[in-house]
């Protein structure tokens, strides 16, 4: 008997392209990087394990496609977010919340992005997987960077106490990224919940005081 998978319908290389980052994100997400299967990828997408290597060059290839897609992703919600607030306040408030605004996929990924980011340090020999490692390597620099003259302007206003904008970006993001080490849908916590208390604990780590971050809070409800 053929094998259905090869009679199905072809589709386009972006397409299918998108298809194999989206399953490698979910199986990443679930299983573990490491022991997620190329192979199993392949066949969750419906094609022979060689035909990925059209795609992406390795898994790790695969993997820094979806770490620089994540990042880039976040930067853009995070200029919109910004840009939609004169206040300040209110914007910090709206990056915050909107970073707990996620389908449960969402969550998934940035359970991978969460894990194997230090990957990103490494350099490969592989011409389109180092320039893919860049490539989300950069764009973490950017995000960061955009935190950091965001928190810097907070400072110039009084709102948020003369730090380091660098390091107070990344305790912040820091303590973001650690949700996704341990939370789980569909567990005893409600993401709303979780949310509302990180995002407590992330101005508190700025430093700003209460009065005005209850009343960012309140406005932003």
């Amino acid at each position: 008997m053929r094998d259905a998978r090869r009679t199905s319908p072809r589709l386009k290389p972006g397409v299918k392209r998108a298809q194999i980052l989206e399953v490698a994100t979910e199986q990443f997400g679930r299983h573990g990087y490491e022991e997620t299967k190329w192979a199993d990828v392949a066949e969750s997408v419906g094609i022979g394990s060689t035909a990925l290597y059209h795609y992406f060059e390795s898994k790790q290839h695969c993997l820094y496609e979806i770490i620089g897609k994540t990042v880039f992703e976040f930067r853009e919600q995070f200029d919109r977010r910004v840009a939609e607030h004169d206040d300040w306040g209110e914007a910090l408030v709206a990056v915050l919340r909107g970073g707990f605004n996620l389908t449960g996929w969402e969550i998934l990924r940035l359970r991978v992005v969460t894990a194997e980011h230090t990957r990103l340090g490494v350099h490969s020999s592989l011409p389109r997987e180092e320039a893919a490692r860049a490539s989300a390597r950069a764009n973490k620099r950017d995000l960061e960077f955009a935190w950091g003259t965001f928190l810097a302007r907070g400072m110039e206003q009084g709102l948020v106490p003369e730090r380091s904008p660098q390091l107070l970006t990344r305790a912040v993001i820091g303590l973001y990224n650690s949700v996704w080490v341990w939370y789980r849908p569909g567990g005893s916590l409600q993401l709303d919940d979780v949310a509302r208390f990180y995002i407590e604990r992330q101005l508190d780590i700025l430093g700003c005081d209460p009065e005005d971050a209850a009343r960012w809070l309140a406005a932003a409800a």
